[in-house]
Order: structure tokens, then C-alpha cells, then sequence
């Protein structure tokens, strides 16, 4: 009769497989569906880099301001379209919500298409009341013949045909100037390497799974009796509630407890290393999806810069220029722009802003309500717009007191 010891090792014996097995395990159907938007959103990394990026720019507000004077701008709350884009695009979304269809489409498909719903009659007519988001799988954009590309139509699957001046296209990276690509199709390998190694865990846990301890008996059990000591030992040793205890061995018993393998040790290793290659394809720091072993306290606020700077800006930067040249008339492109607030992502620490502030005030070139406005505050009044003059500067070409002629 086989002993405790072969019957733990029949029931939990731990995989043979190496990393060596996982390209056998990318020719099975699920490792395909990560060359697919909703295959790779299965990817851990995948969807926590997709969540980080389109929530955070969703959360930033997005308003319509018209030109002020040379430099300045003011917010145009007079016209539809900044409550359009800042409060509720559709009737089923708000602007959150669009926002973080539209960056999730971009970054999966590489397209992203809303139809402009416009009023046709009275005084309204040509006004736009809403933007309904279309799946970029319904869409199929019609171009012209020839070496240069251009856009006819868009015809959207189980509706009709729009012109071009009734469809918002906002592409992301493109290589012809007419569709954007999808990161999907141009790193699936990388994504379904991921996929693969996830689903070599999934399985490994399932199937191969191996106990923490194993229990050496000195003499050979019979089925009943080691199916007697496992259930013991497991309603006593074994769950939250039972750490730390004291276990008393009898009869010769000892314990051996299991440790983790090279092969183990390489396969978390790789888990880590897909994690920071689909990072670097998203331009997400690896803290942001939960991998801080690059991180540390002197410089995760930097990384938390570099990401808006070198991820977050481009985008938003893409999709204002992209409603600006859809929402707007050319002559109204003249005065009217939208804009994401994304100065409050780039502020830093407390210390920091408030140091700067005081150098800002004591320099002359922001005042009390400048600063204030920076802080989300109201302004405190007419005396809080006075810029300061340090005393040991002067206005250039300015006469300086006490000076003689000549000297």
C-alpha cells in the first residue's frame, strides 16, 4: 500500500512543465483572443494600464474657452458646446464617462467615432445636441482610390452612411493619416506572451496544485488512516484563525515544509518582466500597475511627472486638437478652443507649490488671486490682483534714483 508521503504526491504533485512549454501554450484558442480589444483586456497589465490612462484623463475637466486680448482666455459658458463637452455629451453618459470610452477605444482599437447629433430645424438648426460613441468594429471608413487618402463616408453597421462633417474620428498613432493603429495588433505578440504565462498559472494552481507542508510517517498507513491525519491536520493547522499554532507530532511524525523552485522562481520572473515591457508600450510607470520594484520614495513623485508629461499630455493634447477641428467652424477656431486642465496633475508636494509661491509673489509676477486660482480658491478681492516690485529692481530703461548723469 502506497505511504502518506506518495499518496500527497499523487494528489499534489507539482508540474514538470517549464517556461520552455509556454510557446506550445500560445497555439491554444485563448491565447489568440489577446490579439483582440477584449482578448488582451484580460491581460492583468493590460487592463490596469488601459483603467489608469483613460481614467485619469477622463478625470480632468475638458472646457471650451475663447480667445482674450493677445494671450489671455476666458471660459465660454455662453456657448452649448461647454456644456456639451464639460457636463454631459448624451443622454446616457456624462463626461466622464465619454472621455474614458473615448481614450479605452483609442488605446484598444485605434479609432474612436461618435456621431454629431444636430437639430435641423428653427433657429437651432445645425446646433449640436449630443455625441454618441460608435464601436469602431461597427465603423467601416470609406476612402478615395489613389496614393493620397481621403475620407468619403463612414458607414456604420445596421445604421447609414454619414459624411464626414457628421462623424467625430479621432485617430490615435497612423501611419497614413486616415486610420489609427491599434496597439493591439501591433504588440499582440507581446500580449499574448502575457496571456500565455497567465493562463500557465492559472492552470498550475488548478490542476498542479502543491501543499506547504508534507507529513513523513514512519510506518505505512492505511487509506482511512492517512485520510483521517490530513483532515486533522488541516482543521487544525490550516486558515487564518489557525496561525501560530503549536502543533505536537506523535508517533515518529516529522514535517517537511515545501519551498519554492528555480522554476517557480522563473516564471514569477517572467510574470514581472511581461508586466514592465506592457508598461513601457503604454507609457505607465510600473507603480501605477502595482510592480514598485523600481520605485522608491526620492523618486516615484518624478515618475509620477514623466507620466503625465510623456502619456497623459499627448493625449489630451490629440483628442482637444481633434474636437477643436470637428466642434468648431474654421472662423470660430479663430476664438474658440477646448482645453483639458491638466495643471493640477503636474502640481507636486505642499512644501514645493507653497516655496514656489512665495518666490512667484516675492519676484512680481503672480499675485495673491493668481496664486489662489492655482489652489482651485476664489480670488479675495480688487486687492489681491497687486503684483509686488522687489525694491532692488526696476522697469528697464527706467531712471535709476540717486544716479548722476554720466556715471
Amino acid at each position: 500500500m502506497p505511504s502518506i508521503i506518495e499518496r500527497f504526491s499523487s494528489i499534489f504533485r507539482p508540474s514538470r512543465k517549464s517556461l520552455n512549454d509556454l510557446p506550445m501554450l500560445l497555439g491554444t484558442s485563448w491565447a489568440a483572443d489577446a490579439s483582440t480589444p477584449e482578448g488582451a483586456m484580460r491581460v492583468a497589465a493590460v487592463y490596469s494600464c488601459v483603467r489608469v490612462i483613460s481614467e485619469t484623463v477622463a478625470s480632468l475637466p475638458l472646457l471650451t474657452y475663447t480667445r482674450s486680448g493677445e494671450r489671455g482666455k476666458m471660459r465660454a459658458t455662453t456657448d452649448d458646446r461647454y456644456w456639451l463637452l464639460h457636463d454631459q455629451p448624451n443622454a446616457e453618459q456624462t463626461s466622464f464617462e465619454f472621455i474614458e470610452t473615448l481614450v479605452a477605444s483609442l488605446l484598444l482599437r485605434g479609432n474612436f467615432y461618435a456621431i454629431k447629433k444636430q437639430s435641423t430645424r428653427g433657429r437651432n438648426a445645425g446646433k449640436i445636441d449630443a455625441l454618441i460613441p460608435i464601436s469602431a468594429d461597427m465603423v467601416t471608413v470609406k476612402v478615395t482610390d489613389g496614393p493620397i487618402k481621403m475620407i468619403t463616408g463612414y458607414d456604420i453597421a445596421g445604421d447609414r452612411s454619414y459624411a464626414p462633417s457628421e462623424i467625430v474620428h479621432i485617430r490615435a498613432l497612423s501611419l497614413d493619416g486616415v486610420m489609427g493603429r491599434s496597439v493591439v495588433r501591433d504588440a499582440s505578440d507581446t500580449f499574448r506572451a502575457a496571456q500565455a504565462a497567465q493562463e500557465y498559472g492559472r492552470r498550475s494552481l488548478e490542476n498542479d496544485a502543491t501543499p506547504s507542508v508534507v507529513i513523513r510517517h514512519p510506518e505505512t498507513l492505511d487509506e482511512e488512516a492517512a485520510k483521517r491525519l490530513k483532515d486533522s491536520w488541516s482543521e487544525m493547522f490550516s486558515g487564518p484563525r489557525n496561525a501560530g499554532r503549536t502543533a505536537v507530532l506523535e508517533e515518529g511524525m516529522s514535517i517537511e515544509k515545501l519551498s519554492m523552485t528555480a522554476e517557480d522562481l522563473q516564471f514569477l520572473d517572467t510574470r514581472k518582466l511581461q508586466r514592465q515591457e506592457i508598461a513601457a508600450i503604454f507609457r505607465v510607470p510600473p507603480h501605477l500597475i502595482g510592480d514598485l520594484s523600481q520605485s522608491s520614495f526620492s523618486n516615484i513623485e518624478q515618475q509620477a511627472i514623466e507620466f503625465v508629461v510623456h502619456c497623459i499630455r499627448p493625449w489630451c493634447v490629440r483628442i482637444e486638437q481633434a474636437l477643436g477641428r470637428k466642434l468648431f467652424t474654421p472662423a470660430e477656431r479663430q476664438t474658440l478652443f477646448c482645453e483639458f486642465l491638466i495643471d493640477g496633475l503636474l502640481r507636486g508636494d505642499l512644501k514645493s507649490r507653497y516655496d514656489a509661491y512665495v518666490g512667484a509673489r516675492q519676484g512680481g509676477f503672480l499675485s495673491v488671486n493668481d496664486i489662489r486660482a492655482l489652489e482651485n480658491l476664489n480670488p479675495i478681492g480688487p486687492e489681491g490682483d497687486v503684483y509686488l516690485q522687489p525694491l532692488n529692481m526696476a522697469p528697464a530703461g527706467a531712471p535709476v534714483a540717486g544716479a548722476k548723469g554720466g556715471e
